[in-house]
């Protein structure tokens, strides 16, 4: 076996085994989308002499663990409401409490169908998976919890009649002890609340307490895709430097005395925001840059409920006083665009909240580059070849260096037969004899190796970029690849779309045994560019070539339809160049000659290993006439 077929073995066996490994650890994901139990009032007084809100501060309305679960319809009736209504997103504030925990965003749906319904964001407490945001006032020492709002309180509505962009809402509430509480609300045209708290003491004492900002999630989310390149479960940043938490971590942190809970705390922080991510959507908490918050993320194992806090300084009021504090809720899509201009109006590394993996060093510029194709194509599918293009105009000089050294290659296959044929069996003359050749001609052997595997971390980035970016999210191609983010929907079963009944489900048997269209296209595409060079002699490569393509074939068919896509352009560009560099070095390569060779069922060899026949008198002189050899005995 020469060098050049070692490499080329070498290479894409690895290239091979490595995709077969992230295949059997990371099974394709299934189709996404979407997000009960009770809380008890817990507190603990902090250093500072305010009440921590462990559980928060007061949810003694909670319901208890043997309280049925609620539809959304019952739930949502429990309370007066404050309608909101932006173009973007839709729901309602809970007068009780003065919760955000009604959100649906008017852009998404759970599925491609048209009338699907809308993505839920938030839920109301007593749902199955309650997912919901409140803010409040933590006592300081001395002070009675019942004087300040819990998430019980029934506020009043001040100011405004609906919470729309431009048309903020503020709620109310006299404790009746002297201290008047206000809650203005905006929210803007995408999918940022602001919440500004304020306390009036009408009190002939200074009163002490701690404003705070908390989302709750009752139990884990029900649609996890529980993918290992994924991260869903709580998220912070503090002090500029991301943590991504477990729920199992979380489930098994230590009990903090302070909080009175299973719980991670990053005390007296800035330039943070904790709250919780899923595949798509995420509600996190963000006090301004420059704001010393304590940020923690509880657990509470009685009622199943995960918690995160973003708690500011304790404020001391004085009588006649007025304080105040702001905090920002983000609640909606991990829109790139969006989280970046978010980030550039003061959220630190907002942008990182998309997980963008080990690999983010190539994962961002890659997302960026498609994301601006896409805007000035207006197709994800069009842009993903127009990405696959670039990417292979950047590495072009490599693959350059590389086809023409395997061009070479060719050439020198006499003199490496040679070579063969003087050193017998003696592998150290003949490797030695080898690389002078080499040096001799300029051939570097393995040129052949870099750009495929120059491929394999764009490929894993590439396929981390659709996974997780919610813009491949039903980014349609055209005709039946409606979704991008999906493995390809057709099927030979229905003759690839042409006839009127689905194929089979998405990540079953029969769907990766009755492949679509793209990953037969992918196959061939593989094959085609084999055959650019002739079949090695050896009959194990032989055999590792011809099946390569197909296996390749179904491993990617269960992929994202964006992935084969892209798999498919760059093989056909990739053929395309070797062909035109090849005829650039003098090489033709024997397409056509190659692909009928492939078909023939029986080599040269096989004749001669078949039992051989007795001869008769005349037959050594007919064979004779045939050959040089026979000719020369004649002399």
């Amino acid at each position: 076996m020469d060098d050049q077929n070692k490499n080329l073995i070498l290479a894409t066996a690895l290239s091979f085994l490595v995709i077969l490994v992230w295949f059997a650890f990371f099974p394709p994901p299934e189709v996404d989308p979407g997000e009960g139990a009770p809380t008890e009032q817990t507190t603990e007084t902090a250093a500072d002499g305010a009440t921590v809100p462990a559980a928060p501060a007061g949810d003694a309305a909670a319901p208890t663990v043997s309280d049925a679960p609620q539809s959304r319809a019952e739930a949502l009736a429990n309370a007066p409401r404050v309608p909101i209504e932006t173009p973007r997103v839709s729901g309602s504030v809970s007068l009780l409490g003065g919760r955000i925990d009604d959100l649906k965003l008017n852009d998404y749906r759970t599925t491609l169908d048209a009338d699907a319904e809308i993505v839920t964001m938030l839920s109301p407490e007593g749902t199955p998976g309650a997912y919901y945001a409140l803010h409040g006032w933590a006592p300081g020492t001395g002070m009675d919890p019942a004087t300040v709002p819990t998430p019980d309180t029934l506020w009043s509505l001040s100011a405004g009649s609906a919470l729309s962009p431009g048309n903020p809402i503020t709620l109310s509430w006299d404790n009746g002890a002297g201290q008047i509480f206000a809650r203005e609300i905006t929210v803007d045209e995408d999918y940022m609340f602001t919440v500004t708290q304020s306390v009036t003491n009408n009190g002939s004492d200074p009163v002490a307490m701690a404003p705070y900002g908390m989302i709750a999630q009752h139990g884990e989310p029900e649609d996890l895709k529980n993918f290992f390149i994924l991260h869903e479960g709580p998220v912070s940043m503090a002090g500029g430097e991301l943590t991504e938490t477990d729920w199992d971590d979380l489930t098994e942190a230590e009990v903090n005395a302070k909080w009175g809970r299973q719980a991670i705390v990053v005390e007296d922080t800035t330039e943070g925001w904790v709250g919780f991510t899923a595949h798509y959507w995420q509600a996190v908490l963000a006090p301004a840059a420059d704001q010393v918050f304590d940020q923690a993320l509880t657990y509470d194992a009685r009622a199943d409920v995960y918690r995160a806090f973003a708690r500011l300084p304790t404020q001391t009021v004085a009588p006649g006083a007025t304080t105040s504090t702001t905090t920002q809720l983000f609640a909606g899509a991990k829109e790139w665009e969006k989280l970046r201009t978010y980030e550039r109006a003061g959220v630190t590394n907002f942008i990182e909240s998309i997980d963008w993996g080990w690999f983010n060093f190539l994962t961002k510029p890659i997302f960026w580059l498609l994301h601006e194709l896409n805007k000035l194509i207006g197709n994800m599918g069009i842009a993903i070849i127009g990405l696959t293009l670039l990417i292979k105009a950047l590495l072009f000089p490599l693959a350059y260096k590389s086809y023409v050294s395997m061009a070479k290659m060719k050439e020198l296959q006499p003199q490496m037969e040679e070579l063969k044929k003087s050193a017998g069996d003696d592998r150290q003359k003949m490797q030695q004899g080898m690389m002078a050749l080499y040096k001799k001609e300029k051939v570097n052997p393995a040129a052949g190796c870099l750009p495929i595997l120059l491929q394999i971390p764009i490929f894993f980035s590439l396929y981390k970029v659709i996974f997780v970016t919610i813009e491949l999210r039903h980014a349609p191609f055209f005709g039946p690849f409606q979704d991008l983010s999906a493995p390809d929907p057709t099927s030979i079963m229905n003759l690839w779309g042409l006839l009127p009944f689905p194929g089979p489900e998405a990540g079953s048997i029969m769907a990766l045994i009755f492949i679509g269209i793209l990953p037969l296209l992918l196959g061939i595409s593989m094959w085609l560019q084999q055959k650019l060079n002739p079949a090695p002699t050896d009959p194990t490569q032989q055999m590792i070539f011809a099946w390569m393509p197909w296996v390749f074939m179904f491993m990617l068919g269960s992929f994202a339809s964006g992935l084969v896509v892209y798999w498919i352009a760059n093989n056909t560009i990739t053929f395309t160049q070797q062909y035109l560099i090849m005829r650039s070095q003098g090489y033709k390569p024997d397409l056509l000659g190659n692909i009928t060779k492939g078909f023939k069922r029986k080599s040269k060899a096989e004749p001669e290993a078949a039992p051989a026949k007795p001869a008769k008198a005349d037959k050594p002189v007919k064979a004779a006439k045939s050959g040089k050899s026979a000719k020369g005995k004649k002399g």
